[in-house]
């Protein structure tokens, strides 16, 4: 436990932003997972609405220091390519 007034104060704050953090880093996943399971079920247009919101959801965690902006463009241009396969 920690013991100084600050201590105690940079404990209360880290938990409440790692459970913050884990709410934010679940709806981005999801939004990923609601894409990929569009592109299986051979629906673009449907699919092309989720891009748009899981891209949206990525830059998102980016900014809030969730996600290195690297990995962030890796895995929009990974969910891109998927995307294009289904409407080509």
């Amino acid at each position: 436990m920690a013991n100084s007034s600050q201590a105690r104060k940079r404990a209360r704050q880290n938990t409440k932003r790692r459970l913050h953090n884990i709410s934010q880093r679940s709806t981005l996943r999801s939004s990923i997972k609601k894409l990929l399971r569009m592109i299986e079920e051979q629906d673009a247009t449907v699919a092309r609405q989720a891009y748009r919101e899981a891209v949206s959801r990525i830059d998102s965690a980016v900014s809030k220091g969730l996600h290195h902006r690297n990995r962030a463009a890796r895995l929009k241009s990974r969910l891109n390519s998927r995307l294009r396969t289904l409407v080509n």
